[in-house]
């Protein structure tokens, strides 16, 4: 409840405010999520110190991680990177988000949580 409260004060701060045009990312990140970016379009050839390369100059970034095809030992072309401040992680959103990396574009968008599966899809039963 307060959680909501909270979350409810803050949009009602940004969309009063003199500038009443706010950038979706924004109200993302002032929801209060974690500071996770989902990275898609990574070239195969990129490996994980480029990546925390590429996003350090935005804050202190805690892991760099590249999902890998385990039959073709390549890049999946997508990865994750978890900055150790909300804001830092706010600025890489906007600043790196459909720029080149390695040439290739890359988008940045906030990771999802995982949802739990036992809770979210039914279980199938067989006939007695």
């Amino acid at each position: 409840m307060a959680a909501t409260r909270r979350i409810s004060n803050m949009f009602f701060k940004l969309v009063s405010s003199p500038n009443p045009v706010v950038s979706p990312a924004r109200l993302i990140f002032h929801r209060g999520l974690a500071s996770t970016l989902f990275v898609k379009g990574i070239a195969f050839a990129t490996t994980q110190d480029r990546l925390v390369e590429a996003f350090s100059k935005f804050g202190q970034v805690e892991e760099a991680k590249i999902i890998m095809d385990r039959v073709k030992n390549r890049s999946k072309g997508y990865g994750y990177v978890t900055f150790a401040v909300e804001e830092d992680a706010r600025k890489a959103l906007i600043d790196m988000n459909g720029k080149l990396l390695d040439g290739r574009v890359v988008f940045v968008d906030m990771a999802r949580t995982r949802r739990k599966v036992a809770d979210s899809v039914p279980k199938a039963r067989a006939p007695p």
